[in-house]
C-alpha cells in the first residue's frame, strides 16, 4: 500500500502545482485510508507535507511577479495565528473519547474526519463553479474586514483539520481581494505555505511525534508532483480541471461521512 501512497503523494503535487489548492483535502485522505496513518496524526503531517510543496509551488509564482505579497500577509496574519493556537492548545486538549453510550461512542479521530468530509462537501462548490460564475460575484471594492475575517475562519479550520483551505482562500481572494485569478493561486499558496507550516511548529512544540523517514519520503514525491505540475500548467489550463476535481472531492466528502458514520 506504501507504493500506492507514495505515488498519489505525487499525484498530489500534480494537482498542486495545476489549480493552486487539493493539496491538504487529498493528503488527509492518503493518510489515513491508504497509509492506515490516525485521522489527528495524518493532520499533522498534512501540514507540514502542504506547507512545503505549497513553498516549492510559490517559489515559481513569485519569480513570475504572481504573489500578492501585501494582501496575503493581511489575509494569512489572523489565520497563521488561529492555526497555531487550535493546534497547540485546542487539539491537544480535546479528548480521545468525546461521548460514549453503551453501542455508540464518538472519538476525537471520528469528530475530525466527520468535520473534513464536510469541508470537502463545502470546498467542492468553490471548485466546481466556472470562471464566469466566480466572476460574477465581484461586485464590491477591495474588503479588507472580510479578507481578515475570512483568514480567522480558514486558520480555525486550517488548525482544526489539517487543511491549507486553498479552496476558500483562492475565492475569496478573487472576491474580496479582487486578485486575478492567476495571481490568486500564486498568492493562495504563500498563505498556505505560512498556515500550514505554523500549525506544524504548533504541533512539533506541543510534543507530537513523527516519522520523520515516512514523511521526507512523502514530501519528496509531493514536491516532484508539484514540479510536474507546474511544468504542466504551461501547457495545461488548470481552470479547465477544476470542475471535474470540484465533483471528485465531493463524492470522495460525502463517502468518508458514509465511511465513518453507516459503514462502521
Amino acid at each position: 500500500m506504501e507504493i500506492i501512497g507514495f505515488g498519489l503523494a505525487f499525484l498530489i503535487g500534480i494537482t498542486l502545482g495545476l489549480i493552486g489548492a487539493g493539496g491538504s483535502i487529498l493528503t488527509v485522505t492518503v493518510l489515513v485510508y491508504i497509509m492506515g496513518i490516525t485521522p489527528t496524526t495524518a493532520t499533522t503531517y498534512s501540514l507540514f507535507i502542504v506547507g512545503i510543496s505549497s513553498l516549492v509551488g510559490s517559489v515559481d509564482y513569485f519569480r513570475k511577479g504572481l504573489i500578492d505579497i501585501r494582501k496575503g500577509l493581511y489575509f494569512s496574519f489572523p489565520a497563521f495565528i488561529m492555526v497555531f493556537v487550535m493546534r497547540k492548545f485546542v487539539m491537544q486538549r480535546i479528548p480521545d473519547i468525546i461521548y460514549q453510550a453503551e453501542n455508540f461512542t464518538f472519538t476525537k479521530n471520528l469528530l475530525v474526519m466527520l468535520l473534513f468530509g464536510l469541508l470537502m462537501i463545502g470546498a467542492s462548490y468553490s471548485v466546481i463553479k466556472t470562471r464566469k460564475e466566480a466572476n460574477e460575484l465581484i461586485k464590491a471594492d477591495v474588503s479588507y474586514w472580510l479578507i481578515f475575517l475570512e483568514g480567522i475562519l480558514v486558520g480555525t479550520l486550517t488548525g482544526f483539520v489539517g487543511a491549507g483551505g486553498g479552496f476558500m482562500i483562492i475565492p475569496a481572494l478573487v472576491i474580496f481581494a479582487k486578485l486575478p485569478m492567476k495571481e490568486a493561486v500564486g498568492t493562495s499558496l504563500m498563505i498556505i505555505t505560512i498556515n500550514s507550516l505554523f500549525g506544524a511548529i504548533g504541533d512539533f512544540s506541543a510534543g507530537v511525534l513523527l516519522d520523520w523517514v515516512f514523511l521526507l519520503k512523502f514530501v519528496f514525491c509531493t514536491i516532484s508532483g508539484v514540479l510536474f505540475g507546474g511544468y504542466l500548467s504551461k501547457r495545461v489550463d488548470g481552470e479547465k480541471l477544476k470542475p471535474a476535481f470540484g465533483w471528485f472531492i465531493l463524492v470522495m466528502g460525502c463517502w468518508i461521512i458514509i465511511k465513518e458514520t453507516v459503514l462502521k
